[in-house]
């Protein structure tokens, strides 16, 4: 009988098996986690489950009975530390050795951490990535106390939010020109500024951290414009990387990830690839994307050509953030934009089109959910309307769909 292990527990891994069981595979299906939590959702972590209103059981993917009801062999709480391709072996750091006939690394991505030269290794500094992460942060969050918050990103930023919704003091550092700098245009880049300064949260640009002090636990931090704060705790959201030292070691080809083809294969024929640590072709080029809608569907796509299909992979890239009352819904991805229109459906619903020449290539839709709809539709049609005709409220969004 085939066997087919895969290694990393989040989205993707869980998507992958679970859709093996739903195509009718029959063979020995293990999946592998570090942690020691059944496969749960990562986005909650900093919005609902940080804010306290989204109870643990709701975080989890599928019920813990899923997996032996579908004959899933779910190892939790250790991690895998070798592959040996010659024989077909994953040997793990309890000692088990997985013997496989095909493999899967859905490994996810690793968050960058500060270095201990400048305090990162000092109490009360966090990273927001797993559920033991917020969970050891959680007792930090309460009215009246200090946070820095290091990166102007998406997660750092919906951390903020929380901060500040239970009333407590937050200052927000970017090196860069503007938060979201790396990600999005200079006018959601403002529209998040504000929203934060609003809500009492104080934001710097062009400001780096120069260090961390404090005796064991840090209680305060000196940045790179010559001023110092007093902190209670630190939350530290300067990316993350895709997670590769398994499938390197193991001597598999790593560019911006793990590099797969268009059918999520490595370079090793038996072994696969799919989420965040997953680089793959996309309209000439290679990327890597991080997100949810990305590891299901790279992760089903893979788990068909595991067993045969030879599907090619075609990415429909969609992304959210939560922040205070604010959802912003992203479609498409906007390299190489060289104009953005904006659109403003009412006083509170707002939306950036993100164009390419002629092209329209991506939608920042905040609290605008027809927007997102409809520029998602009209991207992954490869329809382009008039930029004149989508910045022009009195033209209804839907006939943007006949353009």
């Amino acid at each position: 009988m085939s066997k087919i292990v895969v290694i990393g527990a989040g989205q993707a891994g869980a998507a992958l098996v679970a859709k093996l069981r739903h195509l009718g595979f029959e063979g020995a299906v293990t999946l592998v986690g570090e942690e020691t939590s059944p496969p749960y959702q990562r986005p909650p972590l900093s919005k609902a489950y940080l804010l306290g209103d989204m109870e643990l059981p709701r975080l989890y993917l599928r019920p813990e009975s899923f997996y032996p009801d579908h004959d899933i062999d779910l190892v939790t709480g250790t991690r895998a530390e070798a592959i040996d391709r010659e024989a077909k072996v994953v040997r793990l750091a309890d000692g088990r050795e997985l013997a496989y006939d095909q493999l899967a690394l859905t490994t996810g991505s690793v968050p960058n951490r500060l270095p201990a030269a400048i305090g990162g290794d000092l109490g009360g500094v966090y990273t927001v990535r797993t559920l033991a992460d917020v969970d050891a942060m959680a007792h930090e969050f309460a009215e009246g106390r200090k946070v820095l918050v290091i990166g102007g990103g998406y997660i750092g930023l919906e951390a903020a939010s929380v901060a500040a919704k239970k009333g407590m003091q937050v200052t927000i550092v970017e090196m860069a020109q503007r938060i979201l700098q790396r990600v999005a245009a200079p006018e959601t880049s403002s529209y998040f500024r504000e929203l934060h300064r609003t809500h009492g949260a104080t934001v710097l640009e062009e400001v780096g951290l120069k260090t961390l002090t404090g005796e064991g636990h840090v209680s305060g931090a000196e940045l790179t414009d010559g001023s110092t704060i007093d902190v209670d705790f630190v939350i530290v959201g300067v990316g993350i990387r895709p997670d590769v030292a398994l499938a390197e070691a193991a001597g598999l080809d790593i560019d911006n990830g793990i590099k797969t083809d268009e059918h999520g294969r490595t370079s090793d024929l038996a072994i696969f690839a799919a989420g965040d640590c997953a680089s793959f072709p996309y309209k000439g080029e290679r990327i890597r994307l991080e997100s949810v809608g990305n590891a299901i569907d790279q992760a089903e796509l893979v788990a068909e050509n595991m067993i045969g299909a030879e599907k090619a992979y075609v990415a429909k890239p969609w992304f959210w953030s939560d922040q205070y009352d604010t959802k912003l819904q992203i479609a498409g991805l906007n390299t190489g934009y060289d104009r953005v229109v904006t659109r403003q459906d009412s006083e509170t619903a707002v939306s950036y089109w993100y164009y390419r020449g002629d092209e329209l290539v991506a939608v920042d839709a905040m609290n605008d959910p027809r927007a997102y709809m409809v520029g998602k539709r009209l991207i992954e049609a490869g329809k382009s309307p008039a930029p004149d005709a989508v910045g022009d409220t009195a033209t209804e969004l839907k006939a943007l769909l006949k353009a």
